[in-house]
């Protein structure tokens, strides 16, 4: 009985939430806020069994992960992209192994009992940030085009690039060295390699499938939206069968595959966006119910200055410094710092270091991502839609800059053609 009324809770709560989420979203109420607190309050009520839906958690947060991942590049503009690439690469290539090294320092005065690899560890964990808990900001059209076309990328690459680094300190901090130096170098080459290949194989021939099927009349609107969530999931899994990063695979499937569909499977990306926020509200909804309870009697002075550090200090100065020389004003440097919210790739991450090291250290990383993940939810969820429309304002006042000139994508050959060919 208990679990019938709990399941008719959630229903209820997800059912009235989509009913208003469009008022709510120019409000500082988002979706991960709602049902983390959601998880939380049925925990302390008891309304659902906890242990039983610990076993669920992992599978839901990486299914949510990978279409996320894969939604959020299909509809990023790969020729403009292209075009200005700078600040994603550097955010990537320069800020991610920034936001380890001073996160690494950050954290090592308040953990002078740990490891080193052990305290690198947590910095790689804490370092991904999530595009779920970035909606607010990435979706709102009064931020510029090419600010939110950065952090999409970015928040969709750097989990990939994240794991690798995980994995080896993982390995590292519980003493697992067998494989020795050039193991581990081969791993970590292959992981960031494969993983882009796969996903381009797949989201270039999913593509000209699609376009193909739908050329033909065999395919209709319906279907092609489940087809794009099985294209997802195939890119994950075909790279994680050849050694490469299931979750890059993701993302570089759906850049291929929107740069091939464009605009003419309109419907697989509603279709998508609406089953892919459902599973990354149900997967926020269960690390409520089962990380949350756990995480928060372990939550110290010493962790929360840890986690305040990262999201205040650590990130945005990594930031800040990844994108000095470039054409990136001031007032965005400042919003992409700190617009980089911890999400599920965070406690996702954290769940797969538990499995891989025995004793104090995986519950402890655990319990302090876990609680980096709701603080997060509180503090950007409290500030992402007034901070994408005061960021949008100052841009606006600045008329001429380079958030806000346009690049012209290259005409889609169906355009073009009619173009080419006009009809009388």
């Amino acid at each position: 009985m208990q679990l019938t009324f709990g399941m008719l809770l959630l229903a209820i709560v997800t059912l009235c939430f989509c009913m208003i989420a469009k008022r709510l979203s120019s409000t500082s109420i988002t979706a991960p806020m709602l049902f983390l607190a959601l998880g939380f309050l049925t925990f302390e009520a008891g309304l659902l069994p906890h242990r039983e839906m610990e076993e669920v958690l992992h599978l839901v947060a990486e299914v949510a992960l990978i279409l996320l991942l894969f939604l959020d590049a299909a509809q990023t503009d790969l020729s403009a992209l292209r075009a200005r690439s700078i600040w994603p690469t550097r955010m990537l290539l320069i800020g991610m192994p920034l936001a380890v090294l001073l996160g690494t320092l950050a954290a090592w005065p308040f953990l002078a009992s740990w490891p080193i690899v052990a305290v690198i560890l947590l910095a790689c964990v804490l370092a991904p940030t999530d595009a779920a808990l970035g909606q607010a900001v990435v979706s709102n059209p009064a931020v510029p085009e090419r600010s939110r076309r950065a952090l999409t990328v970015e928040s969709g690459l750097n989990d990939g690039l994240a794991l690798p680094a995980i994995l080896l300190f993982a390995s590292l901090t519980a003493e697992d060295t067998q494989s020795g130096q050039v193991g581990w170098i081969y791993f970590g080459a292959s992981q960031i390699l494969l993983g882009p290949l796969a996903g381009m194989l797949a989201g270039t021939f999913g593509g000209k499938i699609f376009l193909w099927a739908k050329d033909k009349d065999y395919t209709s609107e319906p279907y092609e939206g489940i087809g794009a969530i099985a294209l997802a999931v195939a890119a994950y899994l075909l790279a994680n069968a050849i050694g490469g990063n299931g979750f890059i695979s993701a993302f570089a499937a759906g850049l291929c595959f929107g740069s091939i569909v464009g605009g003419r499977c309109k419907f697989v990306y509603e279709f998508t966006e609406s089953e892919g926020q459902g599973i990354a509200w149900a997967a926020f909804f269960l690390i409520g119910l089962v990380l949350v309870p756990e995480a928060i009697p372990h939550l110290t002075w010493q962790s929360l200055a840890i986690i305040l550090g990262s999201l205040f200090l650590v990130r945005p100065i990594a930031i800040w410094l990844s994108l000095a020389g470039t054409d990136a004003s001031a007032p965005t440097r400042i919003f992409f710092g700190w617009f980089g919210p911890r999400g599920l790739a965070t406690a996702l991450f954290a769940l797969i270091v538990v499995d891989k090291i025995s004793g104090d250290y995986g519950q402890a990383i655990l319990h302090l991502a876990v609680n980096a993940v709701w603080i997060s939810a509180l503090l950007h969820g409290l500030t992402a839609a007034p901070g994408a429309r005061k960021y949008a304002a100052i841009i606006g006042k600045m008329g001429d800059c380079p958030e806000t000139r346009k690049i012209e994508p290259k005409m889609p050959n169906v355009k073009k053609q009619e173009a080419d060919n006009p009809t009388t």
